[in-house]
């Protein structure tokens, strides 16, 4: 049955990304947030902004120039009218940025740390940083001069320029002068004050005050910093997939020919003269709309900078208390472990060292035949890769899916997809038509004979710098039948198969969303017959129509669907008829929350998947995603208490209202602040047990989740009473 106005329920994707950053961008002014973490958010909101107009806005302006006319499916938005509604709503909230950075230097000069205005230099002042401009930027300056017979230049994305309309000496115009700023200059340069102080200075700056001296005798009438975002949104065209030609070639190819896509965004200047606007926006062929004039530096990136400078003072209370993922005890061994119960680890929460030694266990055990992996992104110098290769050195067949598709970090996986092949692994890259976005290890050992499987499925990349700063899910299981299963995935992805039939997993894009709406499906029909019903959906974005469909259907069903979505969220919330029993609330704070949870049913009826898929179209119809069906009790479990903790989050959370707005979720009053994050410390402390008696040393517990849980002592127990407190908040 259609819904009733269903168009009413829909948010269109770009201006929900936006609604996210802008939560994001609250941070950097939320009084909770200590100041050097405030400019770490205005940093990531600015990174986040940047990657915004060169992936999506730089998609609809492809379509806007192939004169595409094709509606968004859920809002009816074409990709030009997309575009006129993103940029008042980005203009809006750099207008908000550049008062919050406003404060954040007047916060950051109470701490010894002060901006230099070079609009307000005293003489001694302009003396100092006239001989130290002359002495350490100009000399390796490379300006510009366009005119009749120098053409306008490239300009490179993402870096600034300092742009000067040059006259004669008469007043007549001669030429646009241009000095780039590339990434070899400093962003900032710090100078100790004779009060014990620091002075910055951004170096943008600093190069337009004194322009006059890099041009000479020409006159500077005006000028400005500017900087340029191009489109980064390439994609592989099916043509170009010639079997005599390598694909890493084709990649390598792309991402020169990315470099030198179309601008899509100018950020000048706040004071920028218009002459020289026009003058920019005739060159880059740009419309008004997609001009920023910004009092804010237009990288901000500098946040970063300025954090890393008050970090160096060694103030505590300037910066988050220091966390380190939980180790496991020595001698732990998870192959061991994994033998004897599913495990579970959370990060960053808890190390990712383990499963890092698994591998490596993998990589000298005399019964493993073979490792399979799916990598998309790693770390730089990844302990991971080591691993693999160190597996193929010792003998094992060692099959490495590489995606080089993985935005942004394409060339990285062409070197390590080198360094792979060179070591003696088998590298694939799976299909013309899907990204391989799922996190998979299988490891096969043939032990007294027979075939044994340990599995691993995740949620988050196998990237030891990203498991320290995301929240994720890694569940590892001997269990034969998912070993199976993988071994069948691994097999389909080899020869470009899709998988269509599964058992405990889901494998999109075939086995995927058709999976979960059978499980909403079972849930509406338990409400209509009376039974109890329970929809609980944790992800980074949710855009596929048929999945929000069926989302509202479970709230006209009466079932209170409740969502936690970090980012794109493309379905209203409490909408009377539609929506009006489906709650949205978004965690943002010290991590970033990445594990995929799906859960259906209650009591023992209840039904947990983990994914690494979120329900955004290209996941589900896209992409090969992964997941898993969790049947360990123990560990179900943990999953629903984590997702309570976070239903129950008043310090991170922001709940969405049905305008598609967003509000902070603040403790009511005499309600105690629940952190959810921090609290996940506390829940997982408690919650290793000892490893099985005939595996774990003596007096030694186990950094993992099973079934067998000991009994806890009496101090553990009193210990953990503050997550069972936050739990049961939810619960009531």
């Amino acid at each position: 049955m259609a819904l009733k106005n269903s168009e009413d329920m829909f948010i269109n994707r770009e201006l929900s990304w936006l609604e996210f950053n802008r939560r994001v961008l609250s941070l950097a002014k939320d009084k909770a947030v200590p100041l050097g973490e405030q400019l770490k958010f205005a940093g990531i909101y600015g990174s986040n902004l940047d990657e915004f107009f060169m992936v999506r806005v730089g998609s609809l302006y492809d379509r806007t120039l192939l004169k595409e006319t094709a509606k968004d499916n859920k809002t009816g938005m074409t990709p030009a009218q997309q575009i006129d509604a993103i940029m008042p709503a980005v203009r809006e909230l750099q207008a908000h940025c550049d008062k919050i950075m406003a404060k954040l230097y007047e916060n950051i000069a109470q701490h010894g740390l002060k901006k230099v205005n070079f609009e307000k230099l005293s003489k001694k002042q302009e003396h100092f940083w006239k001989h130290y401009f002359l002495r350490e930027i100009f000399p390796v300056l490379s300006p510009q001069i366009i005119d009749r017979r120098h053409p306008f230049p490239f300009l490179r994305g993402g870096e600034s320029y300092v742009g000067a309309m040059l006259h004669e000496k008469d007043g007549t115009p001669a030429s646009f002068g241009l000095v780039p700023l590339t990434s070899l200059f400093q962003q900032v340069i710090f100078i100790p004050t004779e009060k014990g102080d620091m002075e910055f200075a951004l170096t943008d700056e600093l190069v337009l005050h004194f322009a006059e001296l890099v041009f000479g005798k020409v006159r500077v009438a005006s000028r400005c910093i500017f900087r340029v975002t191009r489109n980064a949104d390439i994609t592989v065209d099916e043509g170009m997939f010639d079997h005599d030609v390598d694909y890493r070639e084709i990649m390598s190819e792309l991402l020169k020919k990315r470099r030198k896509l179309a601008a899509v965004r100018l950020q000048v200047t706040a004071k920028a003269p218009q002459e020289i606007v026009t003058y920019l926006r005739e060159k880059l062929m740009l419309p008004e709309k997609q001009v920023f004039f910004q009092t804010a530096p237009l990288g901000l990136s500098v946040a970063f900078k300025l954090a890393a400078k008050l970090a160096s003072a060694n103030d505590v209370s300037l910066f988050y208390p220091p966390k380190r993922p939980m180790m496991p005890p020595a001698g732990f061994s998870l192959t061991q472990a994994v033998q004897h119960q599913d495990v579970l680890l959370s990060y960053p929460y808890q190390s990712i060292r383990p499963f890092i030694s698994m591998l490596y266990q993998a990589a000298h055990d005399p019964s493993v035949i073979s490792i399979k992996m799916t990598l998309y992104r790693m770390a730089h110098e990844s302990k991971i890769v080591e691993a693999l290769i160190s597996a193929a050195e010792h003998g094992k067949e060692v099959v490495a899916i590489v995606e080089l598709r993985a935005r942004f970090d394409e060339q990285s996986n062409i070197d390590y997809s080198k360094q792979l092949e060179e070591a003696g692994c088998t590298v694939i890259y799976g299909f013309e038509d899907y990204k391989v976005h799922s996190k998979l290890t299988l490891i096969t050992r043939k032990h007294e004979g027979k075939i044994e499987y340990i599995s691993q499925i995740g949620t988050g990349n196998y990237n030891e710098k990203t498991s320290e700063q995301y929240t994720d899910l890694s569940f590892i299981t001997a269990n034969q039948e998912i070993g199976a299963e993988l071994a069948a995935v691994f097999n389909n992805l080899a020869v470009e198969r899709l998988t269509d039939n599964t058992g405990e997993l889901l494998v999109a894009p075939l086995c995927f969303k058709s999976v979960l709406l059978k499980e909403m499906d079972r849930e509406i029909e338990a409400a209509a017959n009376g039974s109890p019903a329970r929809i609980w959906l944790k992800c980074n974005s949710v855009s596929d129509k048929d999945i929000i469909e069926k989302i509202s259907r479970a709230s006209c069903a009466g079932i209170d669907v409740r969502m936690i979505v970090r980012g794109i969220c493309c379905i209203k919330a409490g909408v009377p008829g539609l929506t009006e029993h489906v709650s949205v609330r978004s965690i943002v704070g010290r991590y970033l929350e990445h594990e995929r949870v799906y859960v259906f049913g209650c009591g023992q009826n209840t039904r947990v998947y983990i994914a690494s898929g979120d329900f955004l179209t290209r996941n589900t119809e896209r992409r090969v995603e992964v997941g898993v069906r969790i049947r360990d009790a123990a560990i179900k479990k943990e999953l629903l208490d984590m997702l309570a903790m976070q239903l129950s989050d008043n310090v991170n959370a922001h709940e969405m209202r049905p305008d598609g707005t967003y509000s902070k979720v603040k403790p009511k009053e005499g309600q105690p602040r629940i952190d959810s994050q921090f609290g996940m410390y506390a829940m997982l402390e408690h919650a290793w047990p000892q490893m099985p008696q005939s595996v774990r040393p003596e007096k030694k517990r186990a950094v993992i989740h099973h079934a067998n849980r000991p009994a806890r002592t009496h101090a553990a127990r009193k210990k953990s009473g503050l997550l069972e407190t936050l739990v049961s908040l939810w619960r009531r």
